[in-house]
């Protein structure tokens, strides 16, 4: 049986991403865990988060889990989910400026003020709802629509230095970078597992990456 460590580092709901691996495949030992050998002993691994960035890196910093994700990207699929894909670039604005993990050549930048619709409605901050998403081609993408609607929630957003690296896009009103791809690290901004049957699709597709 293949595994999958959901990496606890104290910030998120990790139970709703540890049903919804379970759900997208049953066959897959889905561990939630802080232990380090644990983490670099499975399979695959997912690195999720909600709230402030600076809260995030000082967890990871203080228990070490920022060594392990580090080595987790040079030897095996790794998937970062909203806050966790934003610390795998270089730096964020967020809280005058926080460090990232520096893995993806990037920064993490806050949308606008005074952000409007092209009819001049006005959009809210932080961009929360349901959002289409256009691909690039990857394989994390197998079996899901073009243009199929996920779920954000989210003040920030990644521009990565190389435009490569961008796997999907989505607009809030401007074209912004949602999912990220270098190697065997596969970022995201929306919430796979809020994001209904092309959520689940992106777990399993996730669950039988090699790459």
């Amino acid at each position: 049986m293949s595994s999958v460590a959901v990496i606890d580092y104290g910030m998120g709901n990790l139970h709703s991403i540890v049903k919804a691996l379970q759900h997208a495949d049953p066959e897959t030992e889905v561990i939630c865990t802080a232990d380090s050998e644990t983490i670099l002993g499975a399979d695959r691994v997912v690195f999720p988060g909600v709230g402030a960035i600076r809260d995030c890196m000082r967890a990871l910093n203080e228990s070490g889990l920022d060594a392990v994700i580090r080595r987790v990207a040079e030897a095996k699929p790794l998937l970062g989910i909203c806050l966790g894909m934003q610390a795998l670039l270089t730096d964020s604005e967020e809280n005058g400026g926080t460090p990232g993990l520096s893995l993806i050549p990037g920064h993490v930048v806050r949308f606008a003020e005074n952000l409007a619709d092209s009819d001049g409605h006005a959009l809210k901050i932080p961009h929360m709802g349901w959002n289409q998403v256009h691909q690039i081609p990857h394989a994390l993408w197998q079996d899901i629509p073009q243009d199929s609607r996920f779920y954000f929630v989210h003040s920030y957003y990644a521009r990565p230095d190389d435009a490569n690296t961008t796997s999907a896009t989505s607009a809030y009103p401007e074209t912004f970078a949602c999912a990220l791809a270098q190697d065997n690290i596969f970022a995201v901004q929306f919430h796979p597992e809020k994001s209904q049957t092309a959520g689940l699709q992106l777990l399993r597709n996730f669950l039988r990456w090699s790459c």
